[in-house]
């Protein structure tokens, strides 16, 4: 998998991911990533913007890694803590919407992500880019059933809390301090049906404006840092 980028390189340069090679730019001159993949025996590989540009041809700052494939977490791994605060993607399909959600999630302490291995956005470079490399510090769960794994969440204690406008609850009234997964639905539809039957709640962010919805990521990052507030 390429990942591409500075930060992103300096993220990953900090974890245990095991990187197979870096391309930079013949004239790329951060002498602090160099001495780390010097330090690490990284392979590198100079070329020019031509040449890099036919491997990645997005902003990628004069730096490509090739690194591993993400490695996913099993489901017991978020629940380490006495009262686990987990997110869960309900059919997620934008990868920036889910690396922007990563990086909320990572900046405010979240357990963990579940997302479904069908018809989901998976860990690929974009996401890992539009996390800012925050997804190396995130565990991330891929379920086959999520239904299924709702119903095992709530067995180990947790209420599950859907994100929905009808049939719902002001999100400021309801109180998070207990072990909890926020279910975010997909950018186009929402929670699916079964999914939102087996929420113990539902709420809602009010709406001001003419338009009824937020981007799914921003919505996400509301609703985040509501429940930590209110768990303080």
């Amino acid at each position: 998998m390429y990942v591409t980028g500075k930060n992103v390189a300096k993220e990953v340069l900090k974890s245990n991911i095991k990187i197979y090679k870096a391309l930079i730019l013949n004239d790329f001159n951060d002498k602090n990533i160099i001495f780390d993949l010097q330090k690490r025996n990284i392979e590198i590989k100079r070329l020019s913007k031509f040449e890099l540009s036919k491997v990645d041809d997005s902003n990628n700052q004069g730096i490509i890694l090739d690194i591993e494939n993400f490695k996913y977490s099993d489901i017991d791994e978020l629940l380490v803590n006495e009262k686990p605060f987990i997110v869960i993607l309900d059919h997620l399909e934008d990868p920036h919407n889910f690396g922007a959600i990563i990086r909320t999630c990572e900046t405010a302490g979240v357990d963990g992500i579940i997302i479904t291995k069908d018809r989901s956005v998976e860990v690929n470079g974009t996401v890992v880019k539009t996390s800012a490399g925050a997804v190396t510090n995130m565990k991330i769960c891929s379920v086959t059933n999520l239904n299924n794994t709702i119903e095992y969440l709530k067995k180990k204690g947790l209420w599950i809390i859907g994100t929905d406008m009808e049939n719902s609850t002001n999100y400021n009234n309801l109180d998070y301090n207990m072990p909890l997964a926020l279910v975010i639905g997909s950018e186009g539809f929402g929670m699916s049906r079964l999914v939102k039957e087996s929420c113990d709640f539902i709420i809602n962010i009010p709406m001001k404006g003419k338009i009824n919805s937020l981007n799914a990521s921003v919505a996400a990052g509301i609703v985040i840092y509501k429940i930590i507030e209110k768990r303080l």
